[in-house]
């Protein structure tokens, strides 16, 4: 089953000490026998705020090492503090600087995709100023990701992202292959129940969380992504507490391993078809 853990799930084993980047390629590898991770960029970044600054090339190659001694398959990269609109242009600038060096990381360690935000944080629509800066951001980051094999996108993460018909709104307007999104299943401000449906078309990675997984409809959603063209994979992203973070994710993983099964046409539907 195409099945990844996101690195958050692992944070407060991270703030404890008790986890880094290779302990948890080593986790997802061999306790939970899964074949791909989607990194968060904390995990190889240096954790000074307001940005996240990535560990230099040296540092990257060896997680690269580890990546390919265990065979696994990097989906995602989900770039924190490099989202592309702040109103103040000096902080625009050096987030866009961000942004750019993750999108080389990306290409050292071979993702997929590359979760970049769009910004706009407690706001519901984007302005006219933001959204024309944002589109033309991820048009440029699209000729990147295109040149390298990749796609690159926001998550329904923050501010208009939360909101389905923003969302259309800006992948129709940046109209780009390369361009998707990181769908957080059900995790919208507006439009919850249609929210997943309208940004199908775009999705190149999706996270489930508690909720969604404990939720009876999971099949259902899965069955209208993969109907929608959906062939990525199925990641799990839970802030975990440290003292119960492995037995907590593994239930998790059962879960989506589930709704997986559940959500395989019938015998029916495949003489249907």
């Amino acid at each position: 089953m195409s099945i990844s853990i996101g690195g958050y799930s692992f944070n407060n084993l991270f703030l404890e000490g008790k986890m880094d980047v290779f302990g948890y390629l080593e986790t997802v590898r061999y306790r939970y026998h899964l074949n791909a991770v989607d990194l968060w960029n904390a995990q190889i970044a240096e954790r000074t705020l307001p940005f996240l600054q990535l560990y230099g090339e040296s540092a990257l190659r060896k997680v690269k090492e580890a990546l390919d001694e265990r065979e696994l398959h990097l989906v995602n990269i989900a770039v924190d503090t490099a989202h592309v609109w702040d109103p103040d242009p000096e902080v625009r600038g050096r987030l866009h600087e961000n942004a750019l060096a993750h999108l080389k990381a990306a290409v050292l360690l071979g993702a997929s995709t590359v979760r970049i935000d769009t910004g706009c944080q407690g706001e519901s629509a984007f302005s006219d100023e933001a959204f024309d800066f944002i589109v033309g951001t991820y048009r440029e980051y699209c000729r990147f990701a295109e040149a390298h094999g990749m796609r690159v996108g926001p998550e329904n993460h923050m501010g208009p992202s939360l909101v389905p018909a923003e969302m259309v709104r800006l992948a129709q307007a940046v109209d780009d292959p390369a361009f998707g999104v990181l769908l957080h299943l059900g995790r919208w401000n507006e439009q919850a129940e249609q929210g997943d449906a309208l940004v199908a078309p775009w999705a190149f990675h999706t996270h489930f969380d508690r909720k969604t997984v404990g939720t009876s409809d999971a099949p259902a959603r899965i069955r209208m992504l993969r109907e929608a063209g959906y062939e990525g994979y199925w990641a799990i992203e839970h802030n975990a507490p440290a003292e119960s973070a492995y037995t907590e994710i593994e239930l998790l993983l059962a879960g989506v391993k589930q709704h997986l099964h559940e959500a395989q046409p019938t015998d029916e539907e495949r003489a249907d078809a």
